[in-house]
């Protein structure tokens, strides 16, 4: 695979320039030279040709953006006619919630519920076609200038016919800050994992800081299964009990009490006045802070053991020999 520079051409495509170079491919911003229609041309590095699972997760991508047809979700152009791997998708004008985030921190209460409502249309409709994203994070979602967005990025997306995906075959099963309980834990995850990140990003959104934290990724996912966040009214007493309330109920621990469906959300967000607030213990525990204690203790007293129950070994042979 050579290495493209801008005005190379591939096939009909002419390259126009580099936009991202992530850990799997180079994109760029080309132009169809059949209609002068700009897309984005999506070309894996050369390792992930030899990597089966990454090479998976690249045709994964392609197979899945093939079949939607929303506005909320980046299309992928069909087109078998092709000199070597690479993915061509529609141009998304725009910048990723990401940037958004980290110029204006957080976003204020309309301009957070109105893209999060949008962020819900589409994940309806993926998840009504059997698709569950799985890496939802500000990074992945585009926004437009007027506030349309664009979910982006379906590589370790499953969908209902795909096999099951565990951490033995891939090393990457969602984001930190983003990834679901039951994902931390190993299980593959549902829709209820979409709308858990997504909750997480409407928490960041409102108060400008992410509900769990730690000093390593390791820690961040641990901190969800153990703790409470921060309430975010807490952070920011002007965010309404309701928009609360809808916020705890989308990061519940247990994916059984969390919404049910993207529609569901959407309802309370668009229905406050019928949200009930509950009397939520995290609401008072928050403070308080649990760590793997007893795991921790067994594992240093088992390092301390070794050298001793070497030294006895040792000793019973010097005894016998």
């Amino acid at each position: 695979m050579t290495l493209l520079h801008p005005g190379d051409q591939l096939d009909h495509y002419r390259v126009d320039r580099l936009v991202s170079n992530s850990g799997m491919a180079n994109i760029f911003h080309g132009t169809d030279l059949r209609n002068e229609r700009a897309v984005a041309i999506k070309v894996p590095h050369p390792e992930v040709k030899s990597d089966a699972a990454l090479f998976d997760r690249f045709h994964r991508e392609e197979e899945i953006g093939k079949t939607m047809d929303h506005p909320g979700v980046v299309k992928v152009l069909t087109d078998e006619d092709r000199s070597q791997e690479y993915m061509v998708m529609e141009w998304v004008e725009g910048r990723s919630l990401r940037k958004i985030l980290d110029e204006q921190h957080s976003l204020g209460h309309e301009l957070s519920i109105r893209l999060t409502l949008r962020i819900l249309d589409a994940l309806e409709y993926i998840h009504s076609h059997g698709v569950v994203h799985r890496d939802l994070k500000p990074e992945n979602i585009i926004v437009d200038e007027h506030d349309n967005i664009k979910l982006i990025d379906f590589g370790i997306a499953a969908n209902a016919k795909s096999r099951r995906l565990t951490f033995a075959k891939f090393s990457q099963m969602g984001t930190p800050d983003y990834i679901s309980p039951e994902q931390v834990k190993g299980k593959r995850g549902d829709a209820r994992s979409d709308l858990y990140a997504l909750g997480v990003m409407l928490y960041e959104m409102l108060t400008a800081k992410v509900p769990f934290s730690g000093a390593n990724p390791l820690l961040v996912m641990n901190d969800r299964l153990l703790n409470s966040p921060v309430p975010p009214r807490e952070i920011d007493p002007t965010i309404p009990p309701q928009f609360q309330e809808v916020i705890y109920r989308a990061l519940e621990r247990d994916p059984r009490k969390r919404y049910p469906s993207a529609h569901d959300f959407a309802w309370d967000l668009k229905h406050p006045d019928r949200v009930g607030i509950a009397e939520r213990p995290e609401l008072h525990n928050w403070k308080e802070r649990h760590t793997r204690r007893r795991k921790k203790i067994l594992f240093y007293g088992m390092l301390i053991l070794i050298p001793l129950v070497i030294f006895a070994l040792l000793l019973y042979v010097a005894r016998h020999s």
